[in-house]
């Protein structure tokens, strides 16, 4: 996906003065987009190259059931609870820097992941790579808003932005298969690497620097309350995978996480810089938005998890053909992607949104009715859902990035970037452990497709109340492409 030519306004060059009477988009304008995104793509290819080849990990370790999960979710763990964080330090100390920061300390874990004798070291790598995603990926949005400084321009970047995260996390489940039968495990820790080391060459060169907001404070207490807050409540529900509901490993954190969290608000309201301003949440259109990008996130890493597992356990598939099977669902992402943008365009995020929310809806229901039986044929039974999910949800991601920062000042780019991130890390993790206590898959891919169906109904409703802002096409960028 491309941000093309459309005549918009838009900056100049990064090594130039802005100039936001500019209507066309360079290829420099292109190059540094392509950068940035490739970057966030990457970003959210590590969190999903690991699920497939997981059951060869464990083996070439011995691990238990409960280690497999903690290696699973480290990743996740640590990027959803340093984003918050990682936002503020990109708008304190500018985009560029924090970018160059993050993109170090997720290459040099990545690099050490692949030689890992143990899992000790395994995990301590994943979790270090997830620190360099909190600080790599908000800071990524701040220095997007400097490229695209015009709101058309901005508008029509988001748009595209709002899609990349999915076909990470596509990639990442599809090229994990192929790597895991042709190669080793270990392979499946060779991109990120090489992306990482790529843009710090080329960042200097395509990507402008971006100011530092010297008098922002740190909000060191927010930022340790809403870190250990997210981490260990998600911690505790993604345990309910290996453990009871009622045992200490998943009482406890999810108890003290769910404290902290309470703390953070009450301390948020209370501070003079808050990392997470109340009201940026209490907008109805912005948490709105943040919800959708939840549920939708866990609608995809829900069919992945669960088709993945139903393919190789029941049908007794391999990881290579479990992957050709999502070939489909990859072509079906990038057809709709590309045509969200002109949609936005013209007829207002909102109803883009809405409208893929309530599509992936359906094709969760697609797939919870006819997907799951061992015995019927792929073309009819799994080929509908796994084409209809990915066109709403790709929709649903690019209209809800657009309404997510929309009307959000320069200097809190870094704030809507860990929002956006955070409501992406959060839905495959704490949405998707909730969504699993309901019962069987087939109830629980039925859950969140009535979810994503309520999350539509109230974007529809918000909608109709207030005609006017984001959500109308004519307070937004015209001329929207991908």
């Amino acid at each position: 996906m491309t941000v093309t030519d459309t005549p918009c306004d838009t900056g100049t060059d990064a090594d130039t003065d802005t100039d936001t009477d500019s209507t066309t988009i360079t290829t420099h304008h292109r190059r540094a987009f392509a950068l940035l995104g490739s970057v966030q793509v990457t970003l959210i290819f590590t969190l999903a190259a690991i699920a497939v080849p997981l059951p060869e990990i464990g083996r070439a370790f011995g691990l238990e059931r409960a280690d497999l999960i903690l290696l699973s979710a480290a990743y996740g763990l640590t990027f959803a609870g340093l984003l918050l964080f990682g936002g503020r330090l990109s708008d304190r100390y500018g985009g560029r820097r924090a970018l160059t920061a993050g993109l170090i300390l997720f290459a040099a874990a990545s690099a050490a992941a692949p030689f890992a004798p143990g899992i000790g070291t395994l995990l301590a790598a994943r979790f270090a790579q997830g620190a360099g995603a909190a600080l790599t990926a908000p800071a990524a949005m701040t220095v997007l808003r400097a490229v695209f400084p015009a709101p058309a321009a901005y508008g029509r970047a988001m748009a595209t932005w709002g899609g990349l995260s999915v076909l990470g996390a596509t990639a990442g489940n599809l090229l994990s298969g192929v790597i895991a039968e042709l190669l080793s495990w270990r392979w499946s820790f060779a991109v990120p690497p090489a992306v990482a080391v790529a843009a710090l060459v080329l960042a200097p060169r395509l990507l402008p620097d971006t100011p530092p907001s010297r008098g922002r404070a740190l909000d060191l207490p927010g930022a340790l309350l809403a870190t250990a807050g997210i981490t260990l409540a998600s911690y505790g529900l993604v345990a309910t995978d290996a453990l009871p509901w009622s045992s200490a490993g998943v009482l406890v954190p999810l108890l003290i996480g769910a404290a902290l969290l309470i703390a953070f608000w009450y301390a948020e309201r209370r501070a003079g810089d808050p990392l997470l301003p109340p009201r940026f949440l209490l907008d109805r259109r912005r948490a709105l938005a943040l919800a959708a990008i939840a549920f939708s996130a866990c609608a995809t890493a829900m069919t992945f998890v669960t088709l993945s597992l139903h393919l190789q356990q029941d049908r007794d598939w391999s990881p290579l053909r479990t992957s050709a099977a999502f070939v489909p669902f990859a072509i079906a992402l990038l057809t709709s992607g590309r045509a969200a943008g002109p949609l936005i365009a013209r007829l207002g995020p909102r109803v883009v949104t809405t409208a893929g929310l309530a599509t992936a809806g359906a094709g969760l229901v697609l797939l919870a009715l006819t997907g799951l039986d061992p015995h019927t044929p792929y073309a009819s039974a799994l080929l509908p859902g796994l084409v209809v999910l990915p066109a709403g949800a790709a929709a649903s991601f690019a209209g809800a990035a657009v309404l997510t920062t929309h009307g959000v000042p320069h200097e809190r780019t870094g704030l809507a970037g860990g929002a956006l991130n955070t409501a992406m890390e959060l839905g495959p993790t704490v949405v998707f452990a909730i969504v699993l206590t309901f019962g069987s898959d087939a109830v629980s891919l039925t859950a969140t497709g009535a979810a994503l169906a309520l999350v539509a109904a109230l974007n529809l409703r918000v909608q109709r109340s207030r005609p006017s802002g984001p959500s109308h096409p004519s307070s937004l960028p015209q001329g929207a492409t991908q």
